[in-house]
């Protein structure tokens, strides 16, 4: 399950749909090993295309680099179809390189609402999984215990 931060939803929704007609696409990243996103890094379509995104190398090198420095990884990559559904392409499962990331997929056809899923892609497979938007991590569900203990 992906859980994230309604402000990341919006980001991500916001970059889609200033990018459109061509796809945007982006990255979340958060703390090594906490499966918690954070920092929202859209980045450039190399592409500039309806159809297809690639992340400029040197743009993607960068950040990167960046994020090592932080002590962050790669969360979520995100980009958006402008004419078909939030599904991953033969070309989308083809490029996943990630395995722990959440590939999030959101489509801007219909220009009044948009679709947001995630996904888990690992060698070629795609298995689509829940997310649930948070206004804050502090109050998400935790799995094990909804209740804080007590003293």
């Amino acid at each position: 399950m992906l859980v994230i931060r309604r402000d990341l939803v919006d980001a991500m929704v916001a970059h889609a749909r200033r990018d459109h007609p061509d796809e945007a696409c982006g990255i979340i990243a958060g703390p090594e090993g906490s499966d918690r996103p954070e920092r929202f890094i859209p980045m450039d379509n190399a592409e500039r295309s309806p159809t297809f995104y690639r992340f400029d190398s040197m743009e993607q090198l960068r950040v990167h680099r960046e994020m090592s420095a932080n002590d962050e990884e790669t969360i979520v990559v995100y980009h958006s179809h402008t004419a078909t559904e939030a599904y991953p392409s033969r070309t989308d499962v083809s490029y996943a390189s990630e395995p722990q990331a959440h590939y999030v997929l959101i489509s801007t056809r219909d220009p009044e609402t948009h679709e947001l899923r995630s996904y888990r892609i690992v060698d070629g497979v795609v298995t689509e999984e829940p997310v649930e938007v948070v206004e804050s991590y502090m109050f998400a569900h935790t799995g094990a215990d909804d209740t804080p203990d007590c003293p």
